[in-house]
């Protein structure tokens, strides 16, 4: 079940996948899917994960198209490990991510991991303003109805810490998408520099929960 939250004058659904549905714009925004992620590590002679992560991910963002029926997608930057990473995946994942972008709007947000454009069509954008938002990578402090990802946040219930989106009155950060992302505490300076006291984390899961956001 998602959670509705009234920003800016519209209603948005924040998805238990970490997903961002708009209805009124019948718009699906996903922030760092890290496509190619265990691949990059094994290229880089890194940490050895099992190759499952970007098929794992697709799933999740193929569910979500079908339940939702958006026609158009925003990406919002690290959609890649690396600019790499998208000759590295199966040709299977490739032409399945095909799949999901033919007939759909879809751009790409450019990010810190994949900061130029890749060969797999769409529209590439540095940043995005679709009335009333302003969907980027990284958060701006002095932005206003932004919308952005890049910090994986999380944060814990009873013990167990979950991916989370965090909301205040100005703006909203995604959760991470991907599989193997790791996270950053909701409580961290770099988070709690950028939200209003009263901020909110909603938690991802099946149960997607409010909490007061962690500091």
């Amino acid at each position: 079940m998602h959670h509705k939250l009234f920003f800016h004058g519209e209603t948005l659904h924040l998805l238990p996948s970490g997903g961002l549905y708009w209805p009124a714009r019948n718009t699906l925004a996903v922030s760092d899917l890290h496509l190619g992620k265990s691949e990059r590590l094994a290229r880089r002679g890194g940490t050895l994960l099992p190759p499952y992560e970007t098929q794992a991910t697709l799933e999740k963002l193929d569910r979500d198209l079908e339940a939702t029926g958006a026609t158009t997608v925003i990406c919002l930057g690290d959609s890649f490990d690396d600019l790499a990473a998208l000759d590295g995946i199966e040709e299977a994942s490739r032409l399945w991510l095909i799949r999901l972008m033919a007939g759909r709007g879809w751009t790409w947000i450019t990010g810190n991991h994949d900061p130029g454009p890749i060969d797999l069509g769409g529209t590439h954008r540095a940043d995005l303003k679709l009335l009333p938002f302003t969907f980027r990578h990284i958060a701006e402090p002095q932005e206003r109805a932004e919308i952005s990802g890049h910090y994986h946040p999380k944060a814990s219930l009873a013990g167990r810490s979950r991916p989370c989106f965090l909301a205040d009155a100005q703006r909203l950060i995604l959760p991470a998408y991907g599989t193997y992302t790791g996270g950053l505490r909701a409580h961290d300076a770099s988070l709690t520099a950028l939200m209003a006291k009263d901020a909110l984390a909603i938690l991802t899961g099946p149960r997607v929960l409010a909490i007061p956001m962690p500091r």
